[in-house]
């Protein structure tokens, strides 16, 4: 490896892990903020939080990696240009694909890297972050209950004014407030001295065993006058025992996520296997669907091998209805209209399913075509940063900043709206993954020619001197000495 080589590596790196670290940190404080109802007020541990943020990491790298690469790019190259090092080595004949040929030999290593990673270790992390979230309240339940305000869990309000033990499974001062059923005839409120929780990591009940303590729960009277008395029932029990199915509060809110049901968790052998089922559990339900249809209906393949004798035999009148008397007529009618009604209830209630299983299928290819992109869109960003740089000749946080992140944000958007309208049937899947490297993979094109024969550099100190002279005659004007003369 020849010293430029080595130079142009090194400056790559330094400023590649600077903005990766910086990037990354920024995202991940944005997943603590999206999931901060998690993890405030549940008295999690140090240790739980960190596995939290770990599971959590990997499905950043998407984000982080390209907009890395065409920030890293942009800024090193930019700096090149500002510092006439680029001039330098165009004097001494070494062209811009000469200098950048390092640079691809490690962005080809990254993209592989990106896809493996893409491949094996964001799926394992998606599958533990998912359980994790789902297994929190269970692993540990007395997470799910606050000192000094209501809790929310499983049908109950639950409030305690501390808590103690090494799991903090012990309650002193519990107040419960049993939710109303369906009717909302009864209402019951429980107050006892302390209490112990008691769960099992294997099942979703969780016990609650509660000491010396009171109830009180609302009796609604038959007769509309007694109710005005607001009659109640009043006990006391030295133990109660109460199981709370956490089932519910164990649930998943997807809408927070950016995966949908097990896509994300497969690599893509699985991802190639579940499709194959899906695709063959779809064209039976179809194939399974229209013969039910067509016997319902009265189809019958058969029946349109008539012989022409058969047709002479039994010619049929055009006006079928011609047979029957006023009274069959109306009862045909009336069997037909309920049978094209229930036939179109069938046929719309298959065909949202139908159209469920397809978005299912949708989205198992997205996940397929995506593990691509992410390693395709690390050498797509390199080529669009590396000759952008070369272009602005600016380096530094300011301007390539302003440029990468318009770049990245547009192929951001291009690939959302992609994946969106691909699970929906609008295009076919793998343009919704790919729509974005398609569109901006001109871009690359085009920039790297200009950037390789010098045309149409864009100088921008035409732009910025004017408007800093002007900013610099208004402050002159409106000095303190201009003022006092």
């Amino acid at each position: 490896m020849k010293i430029l080589d080595k130079y142009l590596l090194k400056t790559f790196l330094v400023t590649f892990t600077t903005v990766f670290v910086i990037l990354f940190f920024i995202f991940i404080l944005q997943t603590v903020w999206l999931f901060i109802s998690e993890l405030a007020g549940k008295d999690l541990d140090l240790i739980l939080v960190v596995k939290f943020l770990l599971f959590s990491m990997p499905r950043i790298i998407p984000l982080v990696l390209p907009l890395s690469v065409l920030l890293a790019s942009i800024m090193t190259f930019g700096n090149l240009a500002e510092n006439y090092e680029f001039a330098a080595m165009k004097s001494s004949g070494i062209s811009l694909q000469r200098a950048m040929r390092v640079l691809i030999i490690f962005i080809f290593v990254l993209s592989i890297v990106a896809f493996w990673f893409a491949n094996n270790v964001i799926p394992f992390a998606e599958y533990k972050f998912v359980n994790f979230r789902k297994n929190i309240a269970q692993a540990k339940p007395a997470m799910a209950i606050a000192e000094g305000q209501f809790n929310d869990v499983g049908t109950y309000n639950i409030k305690v004014n501390k808590k103690s033990g090494e799991n903090g499974n012990i309650l002193t001062g519990v107040t419960i407030h049993e939710k109303a059923n369906n009717f909302g005839e009864n209402k019951t409120v429980i107050k006892a001295k302390d209490g112990e929780l008691i769960s099992n990591e294997k099942s979703s009940i969780l016990k609650l065993v509660l000491n010396d303590g009171y109830y009180y729960q609302d009796v609604t009277p038959k007769k509309y006058e007694d109710r005005a008395k607001l009659p109640f029932i009043k006990g006391a029990f030295k133990k109660h025992i109460i199981n709370i199915d956490l089932s519910e509060l164990n649930k998943v809110d997807d809408s927070k996520e950016s995966i949908a049901g097990t896509n994300a968790m497969l690599n893509v052998n699985e991802l190639r296997y579940t499709l194959d089922s899906l695709n063959k559990n779809l064209d039976n339900e179809i194939i399974s669907f229209s013969e039910n249809i067509n016997q319902r209906v009265g189809f019958r393949r058969s029946s349109t091998l008539v012989t022409d004798k058969a047709k002479k035999k039994k010619t049929l009148p055009s006006d079928l209805l011609s047979l029957y008397n006023n009274k069959e007529k109306v009862d045909v009618l009336k069997m037909a209209s309920s049978n094209v009604t229930s036939n179109i209830f069938s046929i719309e209630s298959t065909q949202k399913d139908l159209k469920d299983k397809q978005r299912d299928i949708n989205k198992h290819l997205t996940a397929l075509y995506e593990k691509f992109v992410i390693a395709f869109a690390c050498f797509l960003m390199f080529f669009i940063g590396a000759p952008l740089g070369a272009i602005i000749r600016k380096g530094g946080l300011g301007l390539p900043i302003v440029f990468a992140v318009l770049i990245f944000i547009t192929f951001h958007f291009i690939n959302t709206f992609g994946k969106r309208l691909s699970q929906e049937g609008g295009m076919t899947p793998f343009m919704g993954s790919w729509m974005s490297s398609f569109i901006l993979s001109p871009l690359a094109v085009l920039l790297t020619y200009r950037a390789t024969n010098d045309n149409g550099l864009i100088n921008f100190d035409a732009i910025t001197t004017p408007i800093s002279q002007l900013f610099q005659k208004i402050s002159e004007r409106f000095s303190p000495a201009q003022n006092k003369q």
